[in-house]
């Protein structure tokens, strides 16, 4: 069996949205200090490193992280790559004629994992990112699609201040997945599986993602 970890490393130097909490870990006892154990803390956002949203992130009265169905989270799931899409930076949006060609494999496995290759260094924020057409989360429900993981910091634009994409995501029963590592992967089935903490209240929730092949 063939394991690929699609998570991105959590580390102190992790760039997190800006404005957001970083990422911090540090060691409280120390073993090589005379404790019995090396003892760590974290502080951290929940939309640090690769992460599911909660529609409470965007929607105030909606459902909270340890609600979502979790069923929704582990499957069979197709990866799609688009980065000779996006490697010249001149196009800014994921359109249906970019997915329409995997459409096959999509209906197949009902989870869909983009892969953009726009954000590379997990230590540096993108100034820009691509975003989902108007008409995709519509298109992704009419093939039967649960899930939508993408290797970007957000489905909507980083300077967005209405999050169309997540709502429309929401009324389309797609659940979300963010700031995946697809880049050891290629277009194709997988099985897979990310689990969000169970966090009481919670707009969302880390993962730690993966993806294989018997």
């Amino acid at each position: 069996m063939k394991i690929w970890d699609i998570s991105r490393t959590l580390s102190n130097d992790f760039a997190e949205w800006p404005g957001d909490t970083p990422f911090d870990f540090r060691l409280t006892r120390k073993i090589a200090d005379g404790a019995t154990v090396n003892l760590g803390t974290a502080t951290m956002s929940v939309h640090n490193g690769t992460h599911a949203d909660a529609r409470f992130h965007f929607e105030s009265n909606d459902e909270t992280i340890e609600r979502a169905p979790l069923e929704n989270y582990f499957g069979r799931a197709a990866i799609v790559d688009l980065t000779k899409d996006f490697s010249g930076g001149a196009k800014d949006l994921i359109q249906i004629d970019m997915l329409e060609p995997h459409s096959t494999l999509i209906r197949e496995a009902s989870r869909l994992l983009v892969k953009t290759g726009v954000w590379i260094d997990s230590t540096v924020f993108p100034k820009k990112i691509p975003v989902l057409a108007p008409d995709v989360a519509e298109w992704l429900r009419a093939r039967g699609v649960k899930l939508l993981g993408v290797d970007l910091p957000s489905m909507d634009a980083i300077d967005a201040k209405v999050l169309q994409n997540h709502h429309a995501l929401a009324r389309a029963g797609i659940v979300i997945i963010e700031s995946l590592d697809l880049s050891d992967v290629e277009s194709g089935v997988y099985n897979f599986v990310a689990l969000p903490l169970k966090i009481a209240g919670g707009d969302g929730a880390p993962v730690r993602a993966i993806v294989w092949r018997e």
